[in-house]
Parts: C-alpha cells; sequence; structure tokens
C-alpha cells in the first residue's frame, strides 16, 4: 500500500463512529512507526512483529489483490498501554518525566482497511468490502527466542456504513494464526481473502429484511437470551451458542427501542436485519480479544433463526 495514502492523517476516523468502542483508544499508524517500542524476545533481544509491520504488511497484501480498487487509511483502536522509560530516568518520580523519557507500546490492536469500491446496499444500508487483524502481545511467549510462533487474528467480511458495526462470517476469520514472520503473515492473509466468498455472505445477508419479528418474539428472544446465560451446561447442549453477556444483551433491548437507524416499526414487529445490527452494535462493547468472535456470533446466531423460520422448526430462542 502507498506509504504516502497510509500515513496521511485519516481526518474520518475521528469524525465517525468507530468500529470497536470498549477500552480502546484511536491512534495514527505514523505514532505507532515512530512513537511506539516494538516488544522483543528476552533470551535474544530480537524484536516481534511489530504493530506497525502487521498493518503495512497487511495493505500490502490488500493492495497487490485489489490493485484497481480505492483502499482506505487504516482505522486502528489499541488498548492495554505498556509504559517504560528510559534508563537515563529510572529515578525520577514519574509527573517529573519529560516526554522523550518515556516510553510506550500497547499490548492490544485492531485495525481496519475498507475497500469502498467495492459494495453492496441492503435496505438503504451502504455496506463496504472491509479488512483488518487483530493482534495481541498476551498471547505471545516473550521469555522465547526468535522464531518461535507469534499470533495473530485476521478477518475480512463487511462494514455497515450508516453505524460502522462489522459483518463477519467463520469462513471470513482465522483466529489463530500463528507464524513465525511477516511472510507467513502474509500468506495467511493472501489465503483468506481468496477463499472468501462475497457472493454467498451477501446472498445470507440481502434474505434477513424478509423475515420478521413480532413485538412478542422479540421480547421472548430477548429473555431466552438472558436466561440462556445461566443455562446448565446439559440444557445448553443442542441449543445455538450466544456469546453475548447481559450487559450487551441489555443494550440490544434498549436499542429495539431507542436505535435511529434499527429500530423497531411502529407496529412494533422488526426484521432480522435490524435484530442483526442491533447485535452487531452492541457488540462494539467487546474488548479486542472477544469482539471477532463475537461477530462470528452474531452472524451464526441469525442465520440459524433465519433456518429454523424457514423449515419451521421450533428455536429455543423463540419459543
Amino acid at each position: 500500500m502507498d506509504n504516502t495514502l497510509i500515513n496521511t492523517l485519516d481526518v474520518e476516523q475521528l469524525t465517525v463512529p468507530s468500529f470497536i468502542e470498549a477500552n480502546t483508544v484511536p491512534v495514527q499508524l505514523l505514532e505507532i512507526q515512530h512513537n511506539h517500542i516494538i516488544p522483543v524476545y528476552v533470551k535474544d533481544n530480537e524484536p516481534l512483529i511489530s504493530h506497525a509491520d502487521f498493518i503495512n504488511a497487511t495493505g500490502e497484501v490488500v493492495s497487490n489483490l485489489f490493485q484497481h480498487e480505492i483502499i482506505t487509511h487504516p482505522h486502528i483502536r489499541v488498548s492495554h498501554p505498556i509504559k517504560g522509560r528510559v534508563p537515563e530516568a529510572k529515578d525520577k518520580p514519574a509527573k517529573q518525566l519529560e516526554e522523550w523519557e518515556k516510553t510506550l507500546y500497547y499490548e492490544r490492536l485492531m485495525f481496519v482497511v475498507e475497500i469502498p469500491t467495492i459494495q453492496e446496499t441492503i435496505e438503504g444500508n451502504t455496506l463496504s468490502l472491509t479488512i483488518g487483524g487483530v493482534k495481541s502481545y498476551s498471547h505471545d511467549n516473550l521469555y522465547n527466542r526468535k522464531g518461535a510462533d507469534e499470533h495473530f487474528t485476521v478477518f475480512i467480511g463487511f462494514q455497515n456504513k450508516v453505524c460502522t458495526n462489522l459483518c463477519v462470517w467463520t469462513d471470513g476469520l482465522k483466529a489463530k494464526v500463528k507464524v513465525r514472520n511477516i511472510t507467513q503473515l502474509m500468506q495467511e492473509l493472501h489465503q483468506l481473502i481468496v477463499q472468501y466468498r462475497v457472493e454467498q455472505q451477501v446472498k445470507i445477508l440481502r434474505k434477513l429484511p424478509e423475515y420478521v419479528l413480532t413485538e412478542h418474539q422479540f421480547a421472548t428472544l430477548i429473555g431466552r437470551c438472558k436466561l440462556y446465560q445461566y443455562l446448565p451446561s446439559e440444557q445448553k447442549k443442542g441449543i445455538q451458542p450466544l456469546t453475548f453477556g447481559d450487559t450487551q444483551i441489555s443494550t440490544i433491548a434498549r436499542d429495539y427501542y431507542q436505535d435511529y437507524n434499527f429500530s423497531r416499526s411502529q407496529s412494533g414487529e422488526i426484521s432480522l436485519w435490524n435484530v442483526y445490527n442491533l447485535f452487531t452494535g452492541a457488540n462494539k462493547s467487546s474488548y479486542i480479544d472477544t469482539f471477532l468472535p463475537r461477530s462470528v456470533n452474531a452472524t451464526s446466531f441469525v442465520e440459524e433463526l433465519v433456518l429454523n423460520m424457514d423449515q419451521g422448526s421450533t428455536n429455543w430462542f423463540l419459543n
């Protein structure tokens, strides 16, 4: 990806809602490249793959595969800052530290790049193809030597531009990528993108507005979602898994009435397209480590509702 493009301050990132919130903060790639230190392996002082290298490698793969498309600047969110100081300042009180005496890197990062020239429209909502990744150094053994496995997550899906909700499917996610160098990481991402079935995912999304829940059905759904968390393990067998927590389910219930884009109709009915977006919207409160698995869970959860409604079969969450 062109360095001038990817390093330019992205004003849009500061003005639109974020794809994830929780305990994250936005950061620019230029800041990561020049101001953040890079973790190293303790035994040989060799660097791990840095956040900046991960983002730039993704940009290179995306640029090679989508040579004739527009690719946006990366939108980056980070969490869990690891602070330090230079040796010269080891005896200084923290409040007296100069900026040049401080060191910093973030343990966890998530970023997305968007391809706005590859779009779909559903119910008046524009969806853009989006590619990104997650890195958490907490999954790496820093007490090892260079050449040990480094852990990454990469994904491809769509972002709803109305609300920046991410739509991610199982086959658009590689959650446990283990590599030993940047070349292997790029190969994993390349394989994910090439094998991603865009048409099939869009076909599923286009079906969702056709399915409608009554107010009573939605109330049953929310109640069952809350009950599910407390079911004994034996009773959960055979029920579609749900990884959303109580706070997020409460957010979905609130937004059934209050969300500007995806709330109920005047009659109280709500389409599964809106339900899906209430789930993906509530997912923004997830931490970086759980965000993508929950995003996939939201998709599979709603797909199961569609399947049961098509077949006229019983769904535990609706009955």
